[in-house]
């Protein structure tokens, strides 16, 4: 199944609580159960104005939609082709 990286523009993200990251997590937990298990959430990275979402989903419109039934921008949407490291070079 497809890999996705979402691109969100928070402004102030990275000053977001432990408590805010939670409620926010729980509420992408909640819609991903709405949705079904087509879609997962694998990690998200978080920076100073955005947050950065690794998913795995048959496609991006499913993406899209778990952005908008959880109310979290989706600015961009990438599909991954590949990854590399630092043992590619070897």
């Amino acid at each position: 199944m497809p890999k996705y990286i979402i691109e969100r523009n928070i402004p102030g993200a990275g000053n977001l609580t432990a408590t805010e990251l939670q409620q926010i997590s729980q509420k992408s937990c909640n819609v991903l159960s709405e949705i079904g298990p087509q879609i997962q959430w694998l990690e998200s990275f978080v920076t100073a104005d955005k947050i950065y979402c690794v998913y795995i989903a048959p496609n991006e419109q499913v993406v899209r939609e778990h952005a908008e039934k959880g109310g979290f921008p989706a600015d961009s949407v990438a599909e991954v082709k590949t990854m590399i490291d630092p043992t590619t070079s070897e």
